[in-house]
């Protein structure tokens, strides 16, 4: 049949961004299609407005710390209630510098402000602001239309203005008083932003640790770190019930039997996402789902082969990076008929909090339920001289290697810039490079990286054996002491 369109993109966000500028690259004849604000979650409600207020609440931290660098700075001029005004200043910078209609409109790609639905499998409805609607046919069909925050239905959930990452950083002035209710990345992250803020902050969760998709030990040091700056947790407790209560909210929960009850100025409910596929009308497109959201295979295809979903809405993954990633995958297996498929064994993720968090590859947890044999090596960041010079001391890195020729299997670090140094790990993985490799590679002195080139370093101390050392010592007849290789936690 004959098409208006070579490549209809559903969604203005991470994914659909990325995916309209590939097929336009391509020469295909590309609409993209956004209700809203293109730039997406990540731009008005995700990366960009929660690094802000991270990075406000970081400098106001530093200060008040400044002693510990032997400074003395005055917090009396401090003026909390511009910060959200700012963080709204720099996501409006960020859309007129990247995401705005014009900027794509010059690329070819023509912008469609509007609602979208399937009419059938190559035909999109369009219903604007104004309720006119268009009707368009595409060759190729990419839905890319994301996820929203997931509010469980928990009762007096409706009686309540309950904030999510999507409403938060609306608000004008910091609640005194801050519950959330979630201890994974997004929870973790606004609590310490929210707390050094001044904000008073509890945080609870079903689980009995933090940020549940990463190393424990690791986690362990970070919670340690949020429960020495003020941090209240109460974990293994489940939400019972919301209540409205003067100008505030009691948040009544259980744990181990017995129940408890919080009143805060707000809630925050950071308790995961959502597909937005409910307006989309699937079933006219005959296009299947799943419970994670729209059903797509390592192509990131469809059950119908010219329509694929991308980022979010597949409910695979939850990252901006990883849209992108999608983004690539799709357009090249749709518009270049080149086989490209997901690439599951690397992928980065960071929480930015403070010290940082981030994984790349298979767990510690994950390999040992595998079978897989393997080998852990540690760095503590104790020992790499730019954290001790920066006071940024409290950090562990892990790399789970093959003993014999030290491949990468996976990675997790905590510490200062952890995400940027997890960016070395999966560089290494993905291009087959071994911990040999990287412990040989010249790192600049002092960095933040060279603390990862050193806890590669690790694997030539743990394939160094007493016998072999002896051996050394009567060919050149050396005289010096022998190591204590029977410690195996023996750190250089």
């Amino acid at each position: 049949m004959k098409t208006m369109y070579d490549a209809i993109v559903i969604g203005g966000g991470a994914a659909g961004l990325t995916t309209a500028g590939i097929a336009a690259n391509f020469g295909a004849k590309t609409i993209m299609i956004e209700k809203e604000h293109l730039g997406g979650d990540c731009t008005w409600t995700g990366c960009v407005p929660s690094k802000t207020l991270i990075k406000a609440a970081s400098v106001l931290h530093n200060a008040k710390e400044a002693s510990k660098y032997g400074l003395s700075i005055s917090m009396d001029s401090v003026d909390t209630g511009k910060i959200m005004k700012h963080v709204d200043q720099v996501r409006k910078e960020v859309y007129e510098d990247a995401d705005k209609p014009e900027i794509f409109e010059r690329m070819g790609i023509e912008v469609a402000e509007g609602e979208a639905s399937f009419v059938d499998d190559h035909t999109v409805k369009i219903k604007d602001s104004k309720g006119l609607v268009r009707e368009i046919t595409g060759r190729y069909i990419f839905v890319c239309t994301g996820a929203k925050a997931f509010v469980p239905p928990i009762p007096g959930v409706d009686d309540v203005d309950v904030l999510t990452n999507e409403s938060l950083f609306e608000i004008e002035n910091l609640p005194k008083k801050l519950v959330v209710v979630g201890a994974g990345p997004i929870g973790t992250e606004m609590a310490q932003s929210f707390n050094r803020l001044g904000t008073e902050v509890h945080v609870l969760d079903m689980t009995s640790g933090i940020l549940a998709n990463d190393d424990p030990e690791l986690t362990d040091i970070l919670l340690n770190k949020l429960k020495e700056e003020g941090i209240h947790y109460h974990l293994e407790s489940s939400v019972n019930r919301l209540e409205k209560r003067d100008q505030g909210i009691v948040v009544h929960f259980e744990k181990s039997d017995e129940s408890y009850s919080i009143y805060g100025d707000a809630v925050l409910m950071a308790t995961g996402r959502k597909a937005n596929i409910a307006s989309l009308n699937l079933k006219a497109a005959g296009v299947n789902t799943n419970k994670g959201g729209i059903e797509v295979n390592d192509k990131c295809r469809t059950n119908k082969r010219h329509i694929y979903a991308v980022g979010d809405v597949t409910g695979r993954y939850q990252f901006t990076h990883m849209c992108e990633h999608m983004a690539k995958i799709a357009t090249t297996n749709a518009l270049l008929k080149m086989p490209m498929k997901i690439d599951h064994k690397h992928v980065p993720w960071a929480t930015y909090t403070d010290p940082e968090l981030a994984h790349v590859g298979a767990s510690e947890k994950e390999l040992k339920e595998e079978g897989v044999s393997f080998e852990t090596y540690r760095f503590p960041f104790s020992k790499i001289d730019r954290a001790i010079t920066d006071g940024q001391t409290a950090g562990l890195i892990k790399v789970f290697a093959k003993k014999w020729n030290g491949k990468i299997l996976g990675a997790s670090v905590v510490g200062a810039h952890a995400g940027e140094m997890i960016s070395q790990y999966a560089l290494a993985m993905k291009n087959g490079v071994t911990l040999r490799n990287f412990a040989d590679t010249i790192h600049p002195y002092p960095s933040y990286g060279l603390g990862a080139r050193r806890a590669a370093d690790q694997w030539y101390i743990k394939n160094q054996s007493e016998s072999v050392v002896k051996w050394i010592q009567r060919i050149f007849r050396y005289r010096g002491e022998i190591p204590d290789y029977s410690d195996k936690n023996r750190i250089v």
